[in-house]
């Protein structure tokens, strides 16, 4: 039975006896009612088109549910604790910090039931969006069928995202474990947790639950916590968890779970040595794999393969009325990703619009503490081709400084002044990116960052300093040369 909060959420993303009279045809037809799927279908009806929007389960897709907005209030509230922790070390007595568990998480069900409006099935309507609850499947390369009933369509968008990945570990099923979708059910705080995968979920779950009281360790088959970022950001983040009390084992192989006597066993390998995990619950954060399975793609000719969708630049499938958006198709497995990818299939799939994937530059963030922020060429990107860095750390950044908060830095990757890529360590990096990302969309180059007036003192001044490091660059020998002989010049002239 929903508590008050829970009912408020499916009052607006499922609302009981909805009745939605489907239309014969429509202009465009959306399969999933995630963020890729709602900002396809109320743009479109806001440009005049005749939509149809079909969900088999919530509206808001997992960011509302059970990703981006549970997540990120359950990480508020872990970052109280470090705040608390660290109040001695600023002048500040304070008691150590006392955590109720599920007041922690009544607060999040109560903020996810508040935000659901944004993504209500009554604003959809609103909007102009004929929303149908049922489960969607293409029954031609015209149609697609749901609750029996057949719709003829225009066009058609693909938007059902994706699902966490459960790795083939003899017992884990049998012992029984947590994803994204049932871990925000918990009222109580498992006291051993195992996490399964170093990625960013992982990562951020894993230090949350450590601040709230858990021992918490995690595994991963790769050398590093999330190993498909700067390797010093992955230092910077692997140091911090463990000062939360996060235990890693790395490089290691999980052979096999058991549950015995409540307590879950896990058993790994590494390099020939053998040892054991003991937990009483296990969150897999291991991947995740794209929702397709149900949707009856080969009667409407569209191909598919293990990452999901395929698509061209355009995001049309091998069907050119159908396209795909969001975590199904798109490289980039996030929300403002999702809506990006949305945006670009209205043009093209009902303008005949010519909008490349490739165009897009898409930053990201994961939250830890401190958070780890990139767009663009990697590090290792960045070194295969030979370009140029600079990087800014942030204890060489005065409000950085007074925070406390200088574990981190920015390294920006450029090929002559334009900046290709970048990442950022430390406080407020996912605020940080963005502008380096808009930077970069315009094409834009570090005599751009050097140029901008930030406030003193912000973070964001490490984002000048980067760009006058390229300036002084820019200063050859002859140059100062010539700059010696000039001043010279205007001093014998002053005389």
């Amino acid at each position: 039975m929903p508590d008050s909060a829970d009912q408020r959420l499916l009052d607006h993303v499922r609302p009981a006896n909805w009745n939605c009279r489907p239309k014969p045809s429509y202009d465009l037809i959306v399969i999933g009612g995630g963020t890729a799927g709602l900002v396809s279908a109320v743009g479109a009806a806001g440009l005049g088109a005749q939509v149809a929007l079909i969900e088999r389960d919530l509206l808001g897709g997992d960011c509302l549910n059970v990703g981006c907005v549970p997540s990120k209030a359950i990480l508020r509230s872990a970052r109280a604790v470090a705040e608390v922790r660290a109040a001695r070390g600023l002048g500040v007595g304070a008691a150590d910090p006392v955590v109720d568990f599920p007041a922690v998480m009544q607060r999040m069900r109560d903020l996810r039931g508040h935000l659901a409006k944004n993504d209500a099935a009554a604003r959809l309507a609103a909007a102009g969006v004929d929303v149908i609850f049922g489960a969607a499947r293409f029954s031609d390369r015209r149609q697609i069928e749901v609750n029996g009933v057949r719709l003829k369509f225009g066009r058609a968008v693909i938007a059902t995202g994706g699902r966490a990945a459960i790795p083939p570990i003899p017992g884990l099923v049998d012992a029984g474990y947590l994803t994204n979708e049932t871990v925000f059910s918990l009222t109580e705080l498992p006291r051993r947790l195992l996490v399964i995968g170093a990625g960013a979920i992982g990562c951020e779950l894993a230090q949350a639950f450590a601040l709230l009281g858990g021992i918490v360790t995690v595994a991963d088959l790769a050398a590093r916590p999330m190993a498909n970022e700067d390797a010093e950001a992955s230092e910077v983040v692997q140091r911090r968890l463990a000062m939360d009390g996060v235990h890693f084992e790395l490089g290691v192989s999980i052979q096999r779970i058991d549950r015995q006597d409540g307590t879950v066993v896990a058993r790994w390998e590494r390099a020939g040595s053998r040892g054991d995990i003991e937990a009483d619950a296990v969150l897999v954060a291991a991947g995740r794999t794209p929702n397709v399975e149900a949707l009856n793609l080969p009667a409407a000719g569209v191909a598919a393969g293990r990452g999901g969708i395929k698509v061209n630049e355009r995001l049309q499938t091998s069907n050119p009325r159908v396209f795909a958006a969001g975590d199904v198709a798109a490289p980039w497995k996030f929300t403002h990703a999702a809506d990006a990818t949305a945006r670009l299939v209205i043009q093209n799939a009902l303008f005949f619009g010519r909008r490349r994937l490739s165009s897009l530059v898409v930053p990201w963030c994961t939250y830890t503490a401190p958070e780890v922020a990139h767009v663009g060429l990697t590090a290792e990107q960045a070194g295969r081709t030979g370009t140029s860095s600079i990087r800014v750390p942030f204890h060489d950044v005065d409000r950085a400084v007074l925070d406390g908060q200088t574990d981190g830095f920015v390294r920006v990757h450029h090929s002559k002044g334009r900046i290709l890529g970048a990442t950022i360590v430390g406080a407020h990096a996912g605020e940080l990116i963005a502008h380096v990302a808009d930077v970069m969309r315009r094409r834009g180059t570090l005599g751009d960052l050097s140029g901008v007036i930030f406030p003193y003192p912000t973070y964001s001044e490490a984002l000048r300093e980067a760009g006058d490091a390229y300036r002084r660059t820019l200063i050859t020998p002859g140059a100062r040369r010539w700059l010696a002989r000039y001043f010279a010049a205007r001093r014998w002239w002053a005389v």
